[in-house]
Order: structure tokens, then sequence, then C-alpha cells
């Protein structure tokens, strides 16, 4: 039998190595396993959360199990009616990003975005690593409503989602469509992702920095590769995320490196050590985020945890519930970030310390916003009056 329900997994799991109440997940998804999720994060996937009907694979006796096919990548276009996405939380730096893609093929299992994927239907587990959407109109958007008049200039947030250099972009060149279009209007831009691809666009990046309108931070989670290969199974590799913030760094490339999500007791320990390898490949400044266990996330994160690390199960949900209140998540404003209490507050002057000692406190150079030339509105609808 290749899939069983999570409840039956938990069962079997030694009473000493994790909290069995913790581990029987309310999910109606049942874990997938074997060839069906090779190369994936996720091992359940549960029905979207906005959806009337629940949906569970059982075995009938039939071993019928054994014929399902593995989960594939399959992609579908997207036709949003705009490119720039606005936000106004305090907790963020910047009020508008793009994102290229809905669902991320990189299937890291912490990956605060899963959520989204109720909206189109579908499950925040494999579904999320899997059925994949793409937006090929979106320079084209972007370029209409640079165009439009009164449009004001601030920089524009790329990856803050889901990660633009995930490996469809490589078939699709959206990321590096968009960037054509910010560099051709001398548009600010800050990018976010753990992927070396984005070393392909390297030529235009180079031009954009030559006018201080781009920076770009490498998110580096761990630099134990067996379980960035668990976490995040088809992102870069650690050193490859090393090697291309020197390769950024050396192009003259404003680059920092983010420590993120730091887990209590699974990679936390790590955070010394990554800021000081990535300062060494030539990082200029840092940054962290603890980890976010947002609605199916937790479920996802916790069966996950049991499957890899059973050992630390206990501990390491008891560390995350202490900073986030006793829950597994606090959506509150000032705390989804960092956390609160005891532990977050050593994990934060542990990173200030380090950061100091390896010189990634400085901030970086504010980015230019008064080189922006306006695209020519071709496609852009005239007004009737």
């Amino acid at each position: 039998m290749r899939e069983q329900s999570l409840a039956g997994q938990a069962a079997f799991a030694p009473a000493n190595t994790a909290d069995i109440a913790d581990a029987m997940i309310v999910s109606s998804g049942l874990r997938v396993e074997g060839d069906r999720r090779r190369g994936r994060g996720a091992g359940l996937n549960p029905t979207g959360r906005f959806e009337a009907l629940q949906r569970e694979t059982f075995d009938d006796g039939w071993q019928t199990l054994e014929e399902l096919p593995p989960f594939k990548t399959e992609v579908q276009i997207e036709k949003p009616r705009t490119a720039i996405t606005r936000n106004e939380s305090p907790d963020l730096s910047f009020d508008r990003s793009i994102n290229p893609y809905r669902g991320c093929e990189h299937g890291c299992i912490y990956c605060f975005a899963r959520p989204t994927h109720a909206y189109m239907g579908l499950s925040a587990g494999l579904d999320f690593e899997t059925k994949l959407f793409a937006k090929p109109d979106a320079a084209k958007l972007l370029e209409r409503e640079l165009a439009k008049p009164g449009y004001k200039v601030r920089v524009i947030a790329i990856g803050t989602n889901t990660d633009p250099y995930q490996p469809i972009e490589k078939e699709w060149r959206i990321m590096r469509g968009i960037l054509e279009v910010l560099n051709k209007a001398n548009h600010p831009v800050s990018i976010v992702t753990k992927s070396a691809m984005i070393l392909r666009d390297l030529d235009i990046l180079q031009e954009m920095a030559r006018k201080n309108l781009v920076r770009v931070g490498i998110s580096v989670t761990t630099l134990d590769r067996k379980l960035a290969r668990a976490m995040e199974p088809r992102a870069a590799t650690p050193p490859r995320r090393l090697e291309t913030i020197h390769a950024l760094s050396e192009a003259g490339i404003q680059t920092a490196v983010m420590a993120a999500p730091l887990i209590p007791a699974l990679n936390d320990h790590e955070l010394e050590r990554i800021l000081e390898s990535a300062k060494a490949a030539g990082a200029a400044e840092a940054s962290y985020v603890i980890l976010r266990l947002p609605l199916e996330v937790s479920p996802l994160f916790r069966d996950w945890l049991l499957q890899h690390y059973p050992d630390r199960y206990r501990h390491v949900m008891s560390l995350v519930r202490s900073m986030r209140g006793g829950k597994d998540y606090d959506a509150e404003f000032g705390k989804r970030m960092k956390g609160a209490g005891p532990y977050a507050w050593q994990i934060a002057r542990r990173f200030e310390m380090a950061a100091k000692r390896f010189e990634l406190t400085r901030r970086s150079v504010p980015l230019r916003d008064d080189l922006f030339v306006p695209p020519d509105g071709s496609g852009v609808q005239l007004s009737l009056l």
C-alpha cells in the first residue's frame, strides 16, 4: 500500500519521539508515499479549505493505489488583469510586488504561500508544488501599468510570495521579460530568490545595478545538504546559493543573505555559520525570519517533521509555540516575522551580534526612483474624455 491515513502513521510513532496528540493532525488528506511524491516536499495533499467536499484516497483492498501515477508538474496559464499587487502591511518594507507564478515547484515545506492555492480550489500540499500557474502576459501588463498617467514610482518587490526563478522559469522566461520592462523604464526592483537561475539574467541586472536600480536577497536556510534536500527538494543546494551570492556581488549588485526561516532545534543553530559563509561569499547585509505556520502550513510542516525528524518533533513544536503565544502561529503584525518570548529574544540577540561581527549590518543604498521613464503606453486604453 503506497498511502496510509496520517492517523495510522502517527499511531506507529514511538511515544518517546513524538507527541502523539499533536501528531494526530486534523486533515482530510492522506500521506502520499513512494514514487508518487518522489522529489516533492509535502507528504499530504488535503482538500482546499474552501471546498464543500473533502476527498480522500484509500485502499479498497484491490491494491488500486499501486496504479496511481506520480505527481507531475503541470502548468496552466493565468490571465490576471494587473501585474502589480499592492499591500499595506506594516511588517513589509514595500507596498507593491509582482508574482510571475502561482505555486512553486521548489516544494519548500515551510512556505507560507502554500495556503494561497486554496483560492484556486487546490491543495496547499502537493498541488501547490505540482499544479502551477504562469502569467505569460505579466511583462505586457506591467508596461501598461507603468505607462498610466499619475503612476508613482516605488520599489517593486519580486519573489516575496513564490520564487520567480523556480524551475519552470527556464522555459517560460516570464521573469526575464519583467526585468526587461523595468530596466527600460529605469524602475527600481528588489528580488528575493533561492535559485541560481538568477545568474541567467546577470546582463540585465548589471545594467540596472550601474544605475542603482536593483538589489537581490538570496535565501540560505541551511548549510546541511541533507536537511536542504528534505526541506527544499527542488531548490538550489546550499553551496550553489553561496556561489550565487558571490557571482552577484562580484558583478556589482547589492546582495543580501536572508536566513529564513529559522526553525528552532532544527536549523537555528546554523545562524552564525550561515552569516559567516554569506559574508565570505560577498553578501553586504543580512536579515532573518522565524518559521511561520499559517493555516494549512502547520499540519503540512508537522507531518513532514514527524516523517523526517520524529525524535525532534516534540522539542521543535514546543519551541515554536513558545514564540507564538502557545499556538502554532500568531499573525499579529510586529510579531509574525520575529516571534515573541525568551527564545525569540535569544535568536534576535544572536543575530544582532553575528551580523555586527561579520559586518553585515550595513544598510543598503536606497534604490533610485528619479530616473523613471514611463513606457510609451502602447496598448493602453485611451481615456474617453
